[in-house]
Order: C-alpha cells, then sequence, then structure tokens
C-alpha cells in the first residue's frame, strides 16, 4: 500500500513522509522484519511492540507505526495513530476492498479449520484462493490473511475463532463476507460464555456485517436459527438430509441432494461439514465434477485426525483440540470402524465450573455406544470423571497420571495389532504419547 492509502485507510497522522509513491509491506514482528517493510508494533497484556521500533529499524525497516511522538532519525515515514491493532485492522479493511475477492468466513464450535481447509481444496480448483494459515483465526490472524493476497485474487476464506462475545463480531466487521458459514454452535468455550445459548449468539455474530445479496449457511441447529440476524438468503444443511453409502476407515460415500460424494476421512461429522462447502462452492458457481474431486483431495491437517505409524502401532493423532462434542463424536467413529481399538483420552479444557459434568456426560454418552471390546485409558483428573462413567458399565477403563505413565503402560501390555486413537484439549501435549512410542521405552 502507498503512504496516501495508508493515510486514508487509518486517518494516521505522518509525523515523517516518504515523499514516494513506492509500495509499503506492514510486519508486525521484529524477528521476521525484512528491509523496506513498514513495522507496525502490536501491544498486549504482556508485551508492548512499540519497544522493538529501534530494533526494527536496525535491520532496514522503511519506517513505522506508534502512539506516541517520537521520530528515529532512521526511519523513512513515521505514522502515529491512537491504536496499531485498530490501524492494522483498518489497513486490512481497505486492501481486502481494494483487491476484492468473494470473501467466505467460517466459524464453529468445532470443524472451523476442518471445514476451511475442505472449503479450500474445493474452491482453490477453480479460483485463486487465499486461506487462514494454520489456527490463525483471531483478529491478527485475519490481518496477516488478508495481506497474503495478490492482485488478481478471487476468493479469501477467513478462520474466525472466538474466546468470548464480541470477538466474531470484529472479525466479519472487517472482513465484510459474502458467505458466512457456522459448522454448529456446540460446548466448545462454555467455560466462558456459560451457555449453549451465549456459544450460539458470539457463533451468530459472524452475520452481522454479512453481504446483504449473501448466503448465511449453517449447521440445522435451533439455537443458531434462533440467534442469527440476517436479511438475506439462509441455508441450513443436516445429516438427515443425506443418505450415506459407504463408511469404512478413511473413507465415505454419500449422496446429498441427488448428488454422489466421497471424503477420505471418517465421521458424521465430517460430512455434515462438507454440506456447507458444497452449498458454497454452489453459489459461487462452482460445477459438481470440481465440489466431488475438491472434496476427494481432502486430507486432514497435522493432529485432526492424522493417521501415523508409531514404534509398530498404528496411532490416530485427533489432539489438535477437543470438547465434549467433537470428542464423543470422533470416539464413536473410530470405535465403529477399528478392530482392537484403545482409546487414549485427556482433559478438555476451557469447560470452567462445568468441566467435571461435561466429562462425565462424555463418558455416560460413550457407554451407550458399542464398546464392550474397546480399552480405555484416561490421562489427568477430568478424563478420569470420564473413565468412572464408563467403568459402571463394565467396559474396561486405566487411569493415569501423565503421558509418560499411559505411554509405559502402552509399551508394557499393547499388541502392534491394537490401533490406538488420541483425543484432548491441547494443553495435554498428546503429541509426547507420539514420541515415547516411537522411541519403544521410557
Amino acid at each position: 500500500m502507498k503512504e496516501d492509502e495508508i493515510v486514508k485507510s487509518t486517518g494516521a497522522k505522518v509525523l515523517k513522509s516518504g515523499k514516494t509513491l513506492r509500495d509499503y509491506v506492514f510486519s508486525t514482528d521484529t524477528r521476521s522484519i525484512k528491509a523496506g517493510e513498514i513495522y507496525l508494533p502490536l501491544k498486549g497484556a504482556n508485551f508492548d511492540g512499540e519497544k522493538f521500533i529501534q530494533d526494527a529499524l536496525r535491520k532496514g525497516a522503511a519506517g513505522y507505526f506508534t502512539t506516541g511522538n517520537e521520530i528515529f532519525g532512521s526511519a523513512d515515514v513515521v505514522f502515529k495513530v491512537p491504536d496499531t491493532l485498530k490501524a492494522y485492522l483498518m489497513l486490512a479493511n481497505f486492501y481486502r476492498k481494494k483487491v476484492n475477492p468473494k470473501v467466505v468466513g467460517i466459524t464453529g464450535s468445532s470443524g472451523k479449520t476442518t471445514a476451511k481447509e475442505m472449503m479450500y481444496s474445493v474452491l482453490s480448483r477453480k479460483f485463486k484462493t487465499i486461506k487462514t494459515f494454520s489456527n490463525h483465526n483471531n483478529e491478527i490472524g485475519f490481518c496477516q490473511t488478508v495481506f497474503e493476497m495478490m492482485p488478481g485474487t478471487e476468493v479469501l476464506i477467513i478462520e474466525m475463532g472466538m474466546r468470548g462475545l464480541g470477538e466474531i463480531e470484529l472479525i466479519s466487521s472487517y472482513a465484510q463476507p459474502d458467505i458466512a458459514l457456522i459448522t454448529n454452535a456446540g460446548t466448545s468455550h462454555i467455560g466462558r460464555l456459560g451457555s449453549l445459548e451465549n456459544i450460539a449468539k458470539a457463533k451468530c455474530e459472524i452475520a452481522r456485517y454479512l453481504n446483504p445479496k449473501g448466503t448465511f449457511i449453517a449447521l440445522d441447529q435451533e439455537r443458531i436459527k434462533k440467534n442469527v440476524k440476517f436479511s438475506g438468503e439462509e441455508v441450513y444443511s443436516s445429516i438427515k438430509n443425506v443418505q450415506i453409502l459407504e463408511k469404512k476407515p478413511s473413507f465415505l460415500r454419500f449422496i446429498y441432494k441427488n448428488k454422489e460424494y466421497e471424503l477420505n476421512v471418517e465421521g458424521d461429522y465430517n460430512i455434515e461439514n462438507s454440506l456447507g462447502i458444497i452449498e458454497t462452492a454452489e453459489r459461487l458457481g462452482v460445477e459438481y465434477e470440481d465440489i466431488k474431486a475438491g472434496l476427494r483431495a481432502y486430507r486432514p491437517i497435522e493432529k485432526r485426525w492424522e493417521v501415523i505409524t508409531a514404534g509398530g502401532f498404528k496411532v490416530i493423532n485427533d489432539s489438535y483440540n477437543a470438547n465434549p462434542d467433537s470428542m464423543k463424536a470422533s470416539v464413536k467413529t473410530f470405535v465403529e470402524l477399528y478392530e482392537n481399538p484403545v482409546v487414549i483420552l485427556g482433559d478438555m479444557a476451557e469447560l470452567g465450573e462445568a468441566g467435571i459434568e461435561l466429562h462425565r456426560e462424555v463418558g455416560r454418552f460413550l457407554a451407550r455406544q458399542n464398546v464392550k471390546n474397546v480399552k480405555f485409558l484416561t490421562v489427568g483428573n477430568l478424563a478420569a470423571e470420564i473413565g468412572k462413567e464408563l467403568e459402571l458399565s463394565g467396559v474396561f477403563v486405566k487411569k493415569f497420571v501423565d503421558n509418560d505413565e499411559v505411554s509405559r503402560y502402552i509399551l508394557d501390555n499393547s499388541d502392534i495389532g491394537n490401533t490406538i486413537f488420541l483425543k484432548a484439549s491441547r494443553v495435554m501435549k498428546f503429541e509426547d504419547i507420539i514420541e515415547n512410542l516411537k522411541r519403544g521405552k521410557l
């Protein structure tokens, strides 16, 4: 962006002008800043990027943003703004309008990253497409994604995460999506938001700045329908509208709206995720054969139903994140599809005061499934509550304090004919179990 565009988009006061028509690139990180870039220092509860302005200049930065008045001599340009994060968002919004892609916003309690990756797999077959990197789904990640666009980008896929009310609305206000997709509104973050109703309200904020001529797409849940405020097209999909033709490990085949699709993953919840992608792609004019091929080409990213071999054991690692809904769905799918199953469950985070009861509810749900031949191993105090409910139904359960302890048990007591499933929140660091199994000893 040129100097006049920076001023126009942010209302910045120019403390020092470069008097040039050159285009500037922004960086928020002095560790990776390149010569000629503009340093945009962000602030947080425990850091102040403005303390590193001179570091950025020593590394060749052409200039910087500041909330103060100090001008360092080596800077070519200096912009003063009241709030650097807001300035970053305003710059991103300006550039989003300048490139003018179709913007697809995605959120949900679970499945939003999967839906984003599926969406990219489909839409990139027809369009020049940019997507949110990894799980960089907050307002800073939104800005970073926008500035990944080159002129000619046709579709921008923005994943929107949240930890409280107002956060998705903030991102949506600057993203201004043409299509908004909610994968579901479940129990993730219930400890912060207090109720499923509040979670649905938070997710539905994605529609606040949705293009009035655009489309709102969501899982057919009453709490979403009740809380969305949108005057345009609304589309709700459900597994009830699907005819499942085939289920086996790493494969699903189904019919939706009289058309057949395939996925190289397991789980009804992944079919549900794909329905929103189908509806989106159709509205963007993608042909059926490209939608079908894109869904078939999708592969899970690291720690999301990642099938690996560790020390001779087949391991399915789904430990990127966990909430009660995703844990129920993924474990149910696993035990239905695999022989000699061993399920290792860890604590689910951010459930607040309801944490103990929600873990127990997972245990009661799993006890109602066909799990008599399944070995359940739990790690952590909260996961132990899942095990207690399973034990009441006569299911095999052992509880462990940490990852080393459960790893030692597997190495001493399991057979390579077992398939091991890992599910927990990221804080449990279940990747350590995989590394222990690869080493084969502790």
